[in-house]
């Protein structure tokens, strides 16, 4: 917009020209929905009264004068000042540069990622710090979710080699703070690696947990086999195919309370665990049966199981019951879900005109009406704002197995096992 021999711009002037000609730059532009919106309206210009609502332009100034006298010392050929004096735009011979996978490598290949940055520093602060650090044309300052910068920034060189020369110095800090300086490219890659990292790490962790669990079970379980020592009594013989769980329930009635009967009808054999002592329990049946105790008139041997048997033999029927358990649970749920009421069958319900309700869409977090697009303008003008340089600038666990005693009297039943054998900006760091 300047010749060569104009007047060099105070330093106010050369503030308000690297700030104007940042809105209209490559960085800010092709992502400035606002500003995006306005250079449609008119062939590209945009009235200084509409400028001068910028958050850090307006903080410059606001006087219409002295834009105009700032943008006419530029040496860019960026902007343009229309013949009335009162619009400007970014100049039709210099195009924004198309948005491709070409333009995307090379802006990243000139990115580098600094860290160390005190949370409550301004862009100011850290234009002024980078100012003698390389030619920046762009800064982003990275924040989370909640707006609050992470003390890490995004800069973007002018070259290639520029990039590499700030990221190759030694010692860089700020203050006394010592900076952590990489690549754009580089941080994403021990990004991802810290990722997996930690991944593994959450993954042996639940994975140790798990394990815990198990072992705590098994410690139950086993206090539990204790506790249960000369409960089992194990019967065989030529007994009939009807012969049933519920016969073994009238043989012991009022001799021995049972708490689980591992046996199937046909079956030759079969395992009756008592709340107290099997042997008790067996003798009494006997006193008021006979010595020879038969079911259902046939010869049957009694066994009382002892030792590594009769570990074996209980740890068996706890997991028969839990499996018996989570079948019931698994049960449990037809009676709001499975194959439907009587509404999906046809049934006095069929017909009625049900109340649907009003369906309510609620708007994504990500947009925003009018009233606050200028205010998110603001906000995107003072954090991610930097003007071009020469200024100062788990698996889950598997279910405990539960102690015999918590297994009620009524709960006998069949056995299961018988019965049916991932900043690019996104305030992420």
């Amino acid at each position: 917009m300047a010749e060569s021999g104009a007047p060099q711009m105070s330093l106010l002037e050369k503030k308000i020209d690297d700030q104007i000609e940042y809105y209209f730059g490559d960085h800010n532009l092709p992502r400035d929905k606002f500003l995006k919106e306005q250079i449609q309206l008119d062939d590209g210009w945009v009235p200084l009264e509409t400028m001068i609502k910028f958050n850090r332009l307006s903080c410059l100034t606001t006087d219409f004068k002295v834009i105009l006298e700032a943008l006419s010392k530029s040496k860019t050929g960026l902007l343009e000042i229309s013949e009335d004096k009162t619009k400007i735009r970014r100049s039709p011979s210099k195009p924004l540069p198309e948005i491709n996978d070409q333009y995307k490598d090379e802006i990243k290949n000139r990115s580098v990622y600094v860290k160390g940055f005190p949370t409550d520093i301004t862009l100011d602060e850290l234009k002024e710090w980078f100012n003698d650090k390389g030619n920046v044309e762009n800064i982003q300052m990275r924040r989370t979710l909640q707006r609050q910068f992470k003390g890490s920034v995004f800069v973007v060189f002018d070259t290639d080699d520029s990039a590499k020369k700030f990221v190759e110095q030694k010692d860089v800090k700020y203050k006394d703070a010592e900076m952590i300086v990489l690549l754009k490219e580089d941080y994403f890659k021990k990004k991802n690696e810290d990722r997996k990292h930690h991944r593994a790490e959450v993954k042996a962790k639940a994975k140790h947990e798990k394990e815990e669990k198990q072992k705590q079970a098994e410690d139950e379980e086993m206090k539990s086999l204790d506790e249960q020592t000369g409960c089992l009594l194990k019967f065989s013989g030529e007994l009939e195919d009807q012969t049933s769980r519920e016969d073994l329930q009238e043989l012991f009635s009022g001799h021995g309370m049972i708490k689980w009967i591992d046996f199937t009808r046909g079956a030759k054999e079969g395992t009756i665990l008592f709340k107290s002592n099997a042997k008790e329990a067996l003798d009494k049946a006997k006193a008021a049966h006979g010595d020879n105790l038969q079911i259902k008139k046939k010869d049957v041997t009694w066994e009382l199981l002892e030792g590594d048997d009769e570990k074996e033999t209980l740890k068996k029927i706890i997991e028969d019951q839990q499996q018996s358990l989570n079948r019931k649970r698994g049960r449990g749920g037809r009676k709001f879900g499975g194959r439907g009421g009587r509404r999906e069958r046809g049934g006095r319900d069929q017909g009625k005109l049900q109340y649907q309700g009003k369906k309510t869409t609620f708007e994504s977090e990500d947009e925003c009406d009018p009233e606050t697009a200028s205010a998110e303008k603001k906000v995107k003008d003072e954090e991610a704002e930097a003007p071009l340089s020469q200024q100062p600038k788990t698996e889950p666990a598997s279910p405990k197995k539960r102690a015999l005693d918590d297994v009620k009297a009524e709960e006998v039943g069949e056995p299961a096992s018988k019965q049916m054998k991932t900043e690019n900006g996104s305030g992420k760091q």
